[in-house]
């Protein structure tokens, strides 16, 4: 008993030394000070966690589906930045119509989710994202505190040819599309929920790159969410190089859309991954391939846009006549047999093309697949199959084109089995201006 009453206050002693009176065994007079306050006795000060704070965004409904996956990456990027000043989480705008989804399934292309279209896992190992459904069951409502609705400056770059980045908050420049309820609530569309509202409504003009957006947001208000609506306002922070790339090499498609569209390539193009040599790595942040290692399948894919676009960019837009012949050309030269075709052609012109051009091959989802994976999820496999050709070919200022052209680079392909248009009609080859190659930057 003496024993065990002596080791007890042999404990005590070293306890009293080491925990109360630092100082007797040479601590850090300065770090002991932070944590031991007078009269506090010996209290360890822990800072309280801040809230988790949300940014949500929108873009203008009319832009397309392949600029509003550039508009992500402009706001992923400014997430980034927000991580440096507090725990901020990108909330992602749900899908709607768009301009070129016409399906019969249009009363099902509202509220979409992303992981719709894209793997949510992929993407927050670059930030964190949450869909809206889940900002909903994390808040207990639909409710955002601000909303900046961007707009340029009237006194501008466009009419003074003058670039300066500012970020001001401003009188609307045109009647804004959302006002209040009887509660003073601000009502308008957030992507067909209609129980979704803000708080508290601002113009704020910007002419800026999105990394601007950091001050304004960590300085100038409290709101635990703002969202930012026309988005497309903000500009890249560094176009092309670390952190573009990051952000779009995390931004790969789900699951069951690569399934689909490995699973034609393998019935339809004999192209398979292994021996194709386009093997992913299921964490992108490791998946850095040489240039050239891609051997891809053996089939030409065309990206041919008409519809509006043949219109509007007639100058750089073959007819179909002109583009069958570009593509007989190009199956000669390459030594392929098969042509994988992403189009928005009508049915009589792809027709059309068809007799023009041999082996031409078309993804179509049967009914039950549409409802499924809609006419997004038609798009990322289009986008899937034609990166995985042996060579590209697509449609010049087309944002569609521009994206499979970066799939194919994050993969391993040579820049001259990628980078290439279609010519239009008697355009010489000076006129003809091939795409500018952009190699990834890890």
């Amino acid at each position: 008993m003496a024993a065990d009453r002596c080791r007890r206050v042999v404990c005590l002693a070293f306890f009293l030394i080491f925990f109360c009176f630092p100082a007797f065994i040479g601590g850090n007079d300065d770090i002991d000070q932070q944590i031991f306050q007078p009269g506090i006795q010996g209290t360890l000060n822990v800072g309280v966690a801040k809230p988790r704070r949300y940014l949500l965004y929108d873009i203008n409904p009319g832009e397309g589906f392949n600029l509003r996956r550039d508009v992500y990456m402009r706001v992923a990027n400014l997430v980034k930045k927000l991580q440096d000043h507090g725990s901020w989480v990108l909330v992602l705008p749900p899908w709607g119509r768009l301009y070129h989804w016409k399906s019969s399934t249009e009363k099902q292309q509202t509220k979409i989710p992303w992981s719709a279209f894209f793997d949510l896992e992929s993407l927050n190992r670059h930030i964190p994202v949450i869909e809206f459904e889940d900002y909903i069951k994390e808040t207990g409502s639909a409710e955002m505190d601000e909303m900046w609705y961007l707009q340029s400056y009237k006194d501008g770059f466009f009419k003074t040819g003058k670039w300066e980045e500012k970020v001001d908050e401003r009188d609307c420049n045109d009647p804004p599309v959302y006002h209040p309820d009887q509660s003073g609530h601000y009502r308008g569309w957030f992507w067909g929920y209609d129980e979704a509202y803000v708080l508290k409504f601002k113009c704020v003009s910007a002419q800026a790159n999105a990394g601007l957006m950091v001050k304004p947001l960590t300085e100038n208000t409290t709101a635990r969410s703002v969202m930012i609506n026309r988005a497309e306002v903000l500009l890249h922070d560094a176009y092309g190089q670390t952190d573009y790339w990051a952000a779009r090499r995390s931004m790969r498609f789900s699951k069951e859309l690569r399934f689909v569209g490995n699973e034609f390539r393998r019935k339809h193009l004999n192209s398979t991954d292994k021996d194709d040599k386009t093997i992913m790595w299921e964490d992108w942040r490791t998946f850095k391939p040489a240039v050239g290692t891609a051997k891809g399948g053996p089939y030409l894919a065309v990206h041919l846009r008409r519809g509006d676009f043949a219109r509007s960019h007639s100058k750089n837009v073959p007819s179909l006549q002109g583009a069958a012949k570009q593509i007989r050309q190009i199956k000669k030269e390459q030594k392929l047999k098969k042509v994988y075709l992403a189009t928005d052609a009508t049915d009589q012109e792809v027709k059309e093309l068809q007799k023009m051009v041999k082996g031409i091959v078309r993804f179509k989802p049967s009914k039950e697949e549409l409802n499924r994976i809609k006419d997004g999820g038609i798009a990322i496999i289009d986008q899937w199959i034609c990166s995985h050709a042996r060579y590209f070919v697509g449609t010049a200022l087309s944002t569609f084109s521009f994206r499979i052209h970066e799939e194919r680079t994050i993969l391993g392909f040579e820049p001259k089995t990628t980078y290439n248009r279609l010519c239009a009609d008697n355009q010489s080859a000076e006129e003809c201006e091939q795409p500018s190659a952009w190699p990834v930057v890890y």
